[in-house]
C-alpha cells in the first residue's frame, strides 16, 4: 500500500495556498477588553493574533446569515409538497443582494 502523508501534505498546502490568497487587510478598532481577549486567546491555541480574529469573525458572520429571521411576505413564490412558499421580506434578501453587489464592484476593481 503506497503512502500518501506526502500528497495529503501538498494537498493541504495548496489548500492554505488558496485560501491565502484571497485574503485582505482590515483595519478595524475594538475595545480594550476585546483586545485582551483576544491575546489570551491567541495565546492559549498558539496562533497569531490576525489568524484567530479572522476565524472569529468568519464563524460569527456565518452564524449571523443562518440566524438571519425569515419573514413571510404575500407572494407565493413556489408550491412545495402542496404547500405555498411565500417571498422572503426580512433581511436576508436585501443583505444577499448587497453582498452580491459588493462582490461584483470588488471583482471589477
Amino acid at each position: 500500500m503506497p503512502n500518501n502523508h506526502v500528497s495529503h501534505l501538498l494537498k493541504k498546502l495548496e489548500e492554505q495556498s488558496t485560501e491565502k490568497s484571497k485574503l485582505v487587510d482590515c483595519n478595524f478598532a475594538i475595545s480594550e477588553e476585546d483586545k485582551f481577549k483576544v491575546e489570551a486567546l491567541a495565546e492559549l491555541f498558539h496562533i497569531s493574533e490576525e489568524e484567530l480574529v479572522a476565524d472569529l469573525l468568519h464563524a460569527a458572520l456565518l452564524e449571523i446569515e443562518e440566524r438571519m429571521p425569515y419573514r413571510a411576505g404575500t407572494t407565493v413564490i413556489r408550491v412545495e409538497e402542496g404547500d405555498p412558499v411565500y417571498e422572503d421580506i426580512g433581511p436576508m434578501p436585501r443583505y444577499m443582494s448587497i453582498k452580491s453587489r459588493l462582490s461584483k464592484i470588488t471583482r471589477c476593481a
